[in-house]
C-alpha cells in the first residue's frame, strides 16, 4: 500500500513539475485515499500527527524520488514583425497571411521537429472570433487551433449557440505552441502560458487575422489571452474582467473561461458562467436566443 501512494505521490509530483495545477479527483477515490493513508497511519505510531482529522497527514516520498523541476529557457526574440497585408480578396489576403506565418523563420525556429506552426481558421466573414493564447500539443500536430480536447468542448459551445464551427473564426495569440524542457526523443508533457514577450511577438499575426475577418465581437477564452489583449496590468484576477465589455482595436471584446477550465472543473456553476457570456455574445451578433437556450444550465 505503502509503495502505491509513492508511485501517487511521484506522479503528481511529475505532471506538477511540467506545469499541470489542477487534478481532478472523484469523491470517492479521495475517500479511499485517504483511508489508505490512515491505514498507514495507525501501523505506524510514530509518523507525523494529523494537524486536521479531516485530512491525513503528508508522508513525502524520499528525495531521491522527486523529479526536478524543469528550468524554462525562453529564447530572445526579436522585436515584433510589421504585417502590411496586400491588395486583394478576404481570400487573397488570408493565404498570403498563412504564408507568411507558417514559414516565418522565427515562428519555425520555435516549433519542433516535425510539428507545425498554427494560424486561425474558420469563417473570413465571421461574426465572431474567439481567441484563445497558444496552440496545445494536439493542436501543433495538426496544424489548427483548438482540436483537442478544450477544442471539442468549445465547438459543443459554439453548437449550442445555434452555429457551426465552420460559421466562426477560431485563433490564438500565439502560433507556436510555448516549449517546456524535454528529454531528447520525447514528446513534451503539459504546457505553459507564454510570456508576455511572446505574445507581443505574434500579436501583429492576430491583428492582421482580424483586418481581414473583421468581425462584430472577439471572445477572448481565459486570462492570458485576454492579458494578451488588453495588457498584462489589465486586471487581477479573471473575475474582475469576466462576462464584461472591453475594447481591441476598435472590435469589442468579451472575456470568458477557457474551455480547459470547464473540463476541470465542470459544475453547473460554471458552465452557466461561461453561458452567460455567450448569451451576451449572442446578443451583440442579433443571433436569436430561444426560452430553452437562456435556461440552460440553472
Amino acid at each position: 500500500m505503502r509503495a502505491s501512494l509513492t508511485v501517487l505521490t511521484e506522479e503528481l509530483l511529475r505532471l506538477k513539475a511540467h506545469g499541470l495545477k489542477t487534478v481532478v479527483v472523484p469523491g470517492e477515490s479521495l475517500e479511499r485515499l485517504r483511508e489508505a493513508v490512515a491505514v498507514l497511519a495507525a501501523r505506524a505510531p510514530k509518523a507525523a500527527p494529523v494537524l486536521d482529522e479531516r485530512v491525513p497527514a503528508y508522508v513525502p516520498p524520499p528525495k531521491s524520488t522527486i523529479a526536478p523541476k524543469p528550468t524554462v529557457v525562453v529564447r530572445a526574440l526579436p522585436d515584433p514583425p510589421t504585417v502590411s497585408l496586400p491588395e486583394g480578396d478576404k481570400a487573397t489576403q488570408w493565404a498570403w497571411l498563412n504564408r507568411e506565418v507558417t514559414e516565418h523563420p522565427v515562428c519555425r525556429e520555435h516549433v519542433r521537429p516535425e510539428k507545425k506552426v498554427v494560424l486561425g481558421v474558420g469563417n473570413l466573414d465571421a461574426d465572431i472570433f474567439f481567441c484563445g493564447e497558444a496552440p496545445g500539443a494536439e493542436e501543433e500536430v495538426r496544424g489548427e487551433p483548438f482540436v483537442g480536447p478544450a477544442g471539442e468542448l468549445l465547438t459543443k459551445m459554439i453548437g449550442a449557440m445555434g452555429l457551426k464551427r465552420e460559421a466562426v473564426y477560431i485563433g490564438n495569440i500565439m502560433n507556436w505552441r510555448p516549449q517546456l524542457p524535454t528529454e531528447p526523443g520525447m514528446e513534451q508533457i503539459g504546457n505553459r502560458p507564454p510570456t508576455s514577450e511572446e505574445l507581443a511577438f505574434c500579436l501583429p499575426f492576430l491583428q492582421a487575422q482580424l483586418a481581414i475577418v473583421r468581425p462584430k465581437v472577439i471572445v477572448a477564452l481565459g486570462a492570458t489571452a485576454a492579458k494578451g489583449l488588453l495588457g498584462e496590468n489589465a486586471f487581477k484576477t479573471l473575475g474582475e474582467v469576466r462576462g464584461r465589455w472591453r475594447d481591441f482595436g476598435g472590435v469589442p471584446v468579451i472575456v470568458t473561461y477557457h474551455p480547459s477550465y470547464i473540463l476541470r472543473n465542470g459544475s453547473n456553476r460554471s458552465k452557466r458562467a461561461i453561458w452567460e457570456d455567450l448569451l451576451q455574445v449572442m446578443e451583440r451578433t442579433s443571433l436569436p436566443i430561444s426560452e430553452k437556450q437562456r435556461g440552460y444550465f440553472r
